[in-house]
């Protein structure tokens, strides 16, 4: 198993990390240090090392939430509170893959996750997807998530190398950057400004803010390369709703 690791951890020298693991973070790496990257947050963090990654191989998932669960850990134990984020890196395909392909991976793997997972879900939070105030929770903790992948070929700050990669942010972080907190607002319409900018595309129907009555957050887990309204019904089932 690889552990939660931070940037210095991941080199040529480490004899523990696979090639494809290395080839996946560099690109990453070079995007996010880009000074135009949209997300200045995700700047910030990766210059001061508060980004922390974890790598899936294709034929072992479940020692992710070992890696997730170290860094819920690590949020809670830390001395002073910091903005960090998580990147967990997916073995690449050997030939790319069209979108449908990763969003699939992406929600069997979040599916799988919970599965596993051995922490009750907090009682007072909601099960379904399609409650407004649904959050994805893993080890009892809320986490927003957001896919990446290299099929993506309009919307150009979700490619971030030759991986599916998921960036998790636990909701603690976004304390007094809530959407409907000034602060909130101010900050994610710059982000999003820098992100239309980038993909020249219009911000997507189904980016919005936790807390609107209005919005499935599960929505923005995975969104489309374009700028059509995603369709259907969630691919997430939790288990105490599945199994009844």
């Amino acid at each position: 198993m690889l552990p939660l690791l931070k940037k210095e951890d991941i080199s040529t020298s480490n004899q523990h990390l696979p090639t494809w693991a290395l080839d996946a973070y560099q690109p990453f790496a070079e995007t996010v240090a880009k000074k135009d990257f949209p997300c200045y947050f995700g700047i910030a963090a990766q210059k001061k090392g508060d980004l922390r990654y974890g790598f899936v191989p294709h034929d072992n998932w479940d020692d992710a939430l070992q890696i997730i669960n170290d860094f819920t850990k690590l949020m809670h134990t830390q001395e002073k509170a910091v903005r960090r984020g998580l990147f967990l890196f997916f073995e690449p395909e050997e030939t790319e893959q069209d979108l449908e392909y990763y969003r699939d991976y992406f929600w069997r793997f979040l599916q799988r996750l919970h599965e596993v997972d051995d922490i009750a879900w907090p009682a007072e939070r909601p099960r379904d997807p399609d409650h407004f105030l649904f959050d994805y929770h893993i080890g009892g903790e809320a986490y927003f998530l957001f896919g990446n992948a290299p099929a993506y070929k309009q919307r150009i700050t979700r490619d971030l190398g030759p991986s599916l990669v998921i960036g998790l942010q636990p909701r603690s972080i976004f304390d007094g950057l809530e959407g409907d907190k000034p602060a909130g607002t101010k900050s994610r319409g710059s982000v999003r400004d820098r992100v239309e900018k980038w993909d020249q595309l219009p911000k997507h129907p189904d980016i919005g803010h936790f807390g609107d009555h209005s919005h499935n957050e599960w929505k923005q887990y995975f969104i489309g390369d374009d700028a059509e309204p995603i369709q259907g019904g969630c691919p997430f089932h939790h288990k105490e709703l599945k199994h009844t």
